[in-house]
């Protein structure tokens, strides 16, 4: 094309040069029509560029909207992906099943995806199994009085605190794996805030050690030879690093407060009767006492020391010879206590309560014997068996 071009040219430029010179008719007649000729063919390559060009615009064009329109059909694909993979379009059922099955640290993690999720997961529901789970063997009714009257001196805390204008404290609900941190919340996002009188609360306050609730803790003092066989009230805590207690146990007369550190949950029950430790229980089972019969009864040394609960069995009178058949001692006004951890001859060894009027009967040099509740529950009475020392006790 461009040799083509420049053949054009050249024969212009020489038809201009012959116009200079003298020539026949005929050969200006011929100069007038290649004149005319190459004229009209440049005005038609002129044409045919331009033609071309505005093709290759045009496919530029539309290659350019068929990318356009297929990357919108990929981002319209992966929006809907994205849209179906959202874990609150399942069903009610199902979002309440997955989320019934996870840990307590699973439901904080899940609580700290959205303001929906953090609803879901925190509802009294789904942390009352994890919360009977747990803590339903160690919490009583005195456990939950004290979680109450923590609740009401929190709100008058924070009560107080929001009138002089202060950042309130409250629990977070994220932990790295099984640890539970506090945090300062910001006042002015109130609805991020877990309530106090919550199950998930109560449940992170106890897993926290914050919260020192009141139970029992059989051989106290890391298995005192006084104390063997018996169970006394404490404020307990919890250690999550050592998955144990510590447990702080009331003055005894004049010795300061015990702290025992390790306490392992095998020795910790809820009260089995809601009585204060300084409190007489009232018997209702002394009629219904009968020689083998596993029993628990108050004991404590004076009257300033709270009460503890030892394990006993129920005896035979002397005169009886132990035979079933033959035997009345359920019939007697007196009913015989054994505590068989002890040696034969020990003044602990037995004692003898009143069937018709018990109240409580001692004296200072043996102590003082209060209530007495019969055991009916087998792994009650199991617990005991497996704390019984390994040697006969003095």
């Amino acid at each position: 094309m461009l040799f083509f071009l420049i053949s054009c040219v050249s024969f212009i430029f020489l038809s201009k040069s012959l116009s200079l010179k003298s020539l026949p008719s005929w050969l200006g007649d011929m100069r007038l029509f290649f004149l005319w000729f190459w004229r009209n063919l440049l005005s038609l390559l002129v044409n045919s560029l331009r033609t071309t060009k505005i093709s290759i615009e045009n496919s530029e064009r539309m290659s350019l909207r068929k990318k356009l329109v297929s990357s919108t059909r990929v981002e319209h694909i992966e929006e809907e992906m994205n849209y179906e993979m959202s874990v609150l379009d399942l069903p009610e059922l199902v979002l309440e099943s997955i989320l019934g099955r996870l840990s307590p640290s699973g439901l904080c993690s899940m609580a700290a995806v959205c303001s929906s999720m953090r609803d879901r997961c925190r509802s009294d529901y789904l942390w009352k199994r994890h919360m009977d789970e747990k803590w339903g063997k160690v919490i009583g009714k005195a456990a939950y009085r004290e979680w109450q009257w923590h609740i009401a001196s929190k709100k008058n805390y924070a009560l107080d605190r929001s009138n002089s204008k202060s950042i309130p404290r409250s629990l977070s609900c994220i932990w790295p794996l099984t640890w539970f941190k506090s945090k300062l919340e910001n006042s002015n996002k109130p609805e991020s805030s877990l309530p106090a009188d919550s199950i998930m609360s109560w449940y992170l306050s106890l897993e926290t050690g914050n919260f020192w609730f009141p139970a029992q803790v059989y051989n106290r003092e890391h298995g005192h030879v006084g104390f063997m066989l018996s169970c006394y009230d404490a404020e307990l805590s919890y250690d999550s690093r050592t998955d144990t207690f510590h447990a702080r146990y009331p003055p005894h007369g004049r010795r300061t407060i015990v702290i025992e550190e390790g306490v392992d949950w095998d020795r910790i029950r809820a009260p089995a009767i809601d009585t204060l430790p300084h409190d007489l229980h009232v018997s209702d089972c002394l009629h219904d006492l009968h020689p083998g019969d596993h029993i628990e009864i108050q004991w404590r040394r004076n009257k300033e020391f709270p009460y503890g609960w030892w394990y006993g069995i129920v005896g035979h009178l002397e005169h009886c010879d132990g035979n079933e058949r033959h035997c009345l001692c359920h019939s007697s006004d007196t009913v015989v206590l054994e505590f068989n951890q002890y040696t034969h001859g020990s003044r602990w060894r037995q004692t003898f309560v009143s069937r018709k009027d018990h109240r409580e009967e001692g004296n200072e040099a043996d102590g003082f014997y209060g209530g007495i509740r019969k055991l009916y529950a087998a792994d009650e009475i199991s617990m005991w068996k497996r704390l019984w020392p390994t040697e006969v006790l003095e």
